[in-house]
């Protein structure tokens, strides 16, 4: 018979092989069962798949990614696929197998797969069909959890500026105090932001200028990293625009997105910004659009504008900034900002221009002698303002069109200098505030218009040609040396229309 302590050996024995044994095959289950936690996800060596080959002619490139499973458990994508479907140019293989969708691939614990990509490019096919940026997602589904990979191909024939790498960078165009044209009939294509610097940029008729924007990141100097908008063309004291448009081929600048429902989208680039003291600008003929701001004017900076649009942008039309700024014949419109915002003084000239501002809280135009410092306005600098309006329409869904900000009103009339002359205008409450009540003696002659007026042709189709009963028609003053209007038709002599359309009767 076995002894008391041979039982109590064996008994513990047996006791320690079992919690063994549910240790060993509690660790194989650990190794083998799918992890389906929800908040189980992947991790990728890129978030963006970027195919930087610019394509000069039908070809192909390749790039590749890997994902990762942190996990301790394997982890299975249910499903992975391209968003794009049927439409995109891009083609995959996944972990060895080549298809349009993949399911049910198993990546084991602490592991990874390869994804490879390709695409191929004919880049001189249309825009339309060959944009200079191709983009599409790899959309991953785990456990429930959707992630996404950027896709990102450089399609058209085009001058990319200064290359396609440079987003979210400052580069400089610099041509010792000389001038540099853009007259290749291929596009050109910003990336980042370009400083223009002891330089005079050209862009002659017809010239196609597209802005690649987006949220870039940089670091301070001290190490702090922070956001901004990209997509910027500026031009130094030192830097000059010379953009030379005519009605048949103007100067277009706008963003890179040219697929259909692009067209009418705001804030896809940062804007054209002249600093301070950059002299001798000058647009003719030049459309801006899709942009956060359509141009901004800095202090000591001049700018002419003859028969120029600016229009779907984020936020103002055409900022002056205690700048030079001279208007005639130009379009403003689809602003989410003041189409005209002209702030801290300076001297400004628009006739014959159209002011549009319809279905946002800003008005068409806003003129203030003051840079406010605080929220409030309690701290603030202070330059005199001139500007002087004939012939304009500035018009909209607001009440009060004309917005008017002098701080210091009682104190130095020249410093908010001001005269509107044969404009349409829509004020309501303006001309009752305690300081503006000289409104329609500065304002004189004016048509003071309703909603209800007729004005334009469509709004909403955004056709600012005057209406056949348009209260414009006939009532501006004439100036002998704008015989044109934006359209290239010849205005009446003795008694034109406001704004930058000449009502042409069929």
């Amino acid at each position: 018979m076995p002894t008391k302590d041979k039982i109590h050996f064996l008994s513990v024995y047996i006791t320690v092989v079992a919690i063994a044994l549910v240790l060993i095959f509690s660790a194989c289950r650990r190794d083998t069962d799918l992890i389906t936690d929800s908040s189980a996800s992947l991790e990728f060596s890129v978030d963006t798949l970027r195919f930087d080959t610019v394509f000069t002619t039908l070809g192909s490139a390749t790039r590749s990614m890997k994902v990762f499973n942190t996990n301790d458990q394997p982890i299975q994508i249910s499903d992975i696929r391209l968003e794009g479907a049927s439409n995109t140019r891009f083609r995959f293989n996944v972990d060895g197998f080549s298809d349009d969708t993949f399911q049910d691939i198993t990546i084991p614990p602490l592991d990874s797969i390869w994804i490879f990509g390709e695409v191929t490019i004919d880049p001189d096919l249309p825009l339309s069909i060959s944009p200079f940026i191709i983009y599409d997602e790899l959309v991953f589904q785990t456990n429930g959890n959707t992630q996404r990979i950027t896709l990102e191909a450089f399609g058209q024939n085009a001058n990319y500026i200064p290359s396609t790498s440079a987003a979210g960078q400052i580069s400089v165009l610099s041509c010792q105090n000389e001038s540099i044209t853009w007259d290749d009939p291929k596009p050109y294509v910003i990336y980042g932001v370009l400083v223009v610097d002891s330089c005079q940029l050209v862009l002659p008729a017809g010239a196609q200028v597209h802005v690649h924007g987006g949220l870039a990141t940089a670091e301070d100097d001290e190490g702090n990293p922070f956001n901004f908008n990209d997509g910027i063309i500026f031009f130094t004291q030192n830097g000059t625009l010379s953009s030379e448009g005519t009605l048949e081929e103007p100067v277009v600048i706008e963003g890179d997105r040219l697929e259909e429902e692009f067209d009418d989208i705001p804030g896809q680039w940062a804007g054209v910004r002249f600093s301070a003291g950059s002299v001798g600008n000058v647009m003719r003929h030049t459309i801006i659009k899709n942009s956060i701001v359509g141009a901004r004017v800095d202090s000591a900076a001049t700018l002419l504008v003859n028969d120029c649009q600016f229009f779907n942008t984020a936020g103002a039309g055409l900022i002056g900034v205690h700048s030079l700024i001279r208007a005639t014949n130009s379009l403003f419109y689809n602003n989410a900002g003041n189409c005209v915002q002209l702030t801290y003084g300076g001297r400004y000239d628009f006739d014959y221009c159209t002011m549009a501002s319809y279905g946002v809280d800003a008005s068409a135009v806003r003129i203030t002698n003051a840079l406010c410092l605080d929220q409030l306005c309690t701290e603030f600098r202070i330059n005199p303002v001139t500007a002087n309006f004939r012939n304009s329409i500035i018009f909209g869904s607001r009440e009060d069109e004309v917005d008017l900000f002098n701080r210091i009103p009682l104190e130095d009339p020249a410093f908010f200098n001001y005269r509107m002359q044969n404009c349409l205008v829509r004020v309501d409450e303006l001309p009752t505030e305690e300081f503006y009540t000289d409104f329609f003696d500065r304002c004189d002659p004016c048509l003071n218009g309703l909603p209800t007026d007729s004005l334009f042709i469509s709004v909403s189709d955004n056709d600012y040609h005057l209406d056949t009963m348009s209260m414009a028609e006939m009532n501006a003053m004439p100036l002998g040396n704008v015989p044109l209007d934006l359209d290239g038709q010849v205005r009446d002599a003795t008694n034109p229309d406001i704004g930058c359309y000449e009502f042409i009767g069929q």
